[in-house]
């Protein structure tokens, strides 16, 4: 195994990451932008009207989005071990 093998395994697997996680932290800084002006708008600064909301369309997010998350990591845990061959010489 080569140093690149060792950095194309480890560029997909942060390419992976990354793409797996964007939905749900952009859902969550939509969320928390659109409370924020809401909030500055009317002036209440109650601390929970942040947490409640996002974490309700943080766990809606995962609901619509975790088959699709699912698939993509098995897709790359498959791609990764039916290459495990290649990486033991």
């Amino acid at each position: 195994m080569t140093l690149d093998d060792v950095v194309t395994l480890m560029r997909d697997a942060f390419f992976t990451i990354i793409e797996l996680a964007s939905p749900v932290l952009l859902v969550s800084l939509i969320i928390g932008l659109l409370i924020s002006i809401f909030q500055t708008v009317t002036s209440i600064q109650e601390q929970t009207l942040t947490f409640v909301p996002k974490v309700i369309c943080v766990f809606l997010s995962l609901m619509l989005l975790g088959h699709w998350m699912l698939t993509t990591i098995k897709d790359y845990i498959v791609t990764l071990w039916s290459n495990f061959g290649q990486y033991v010489h």
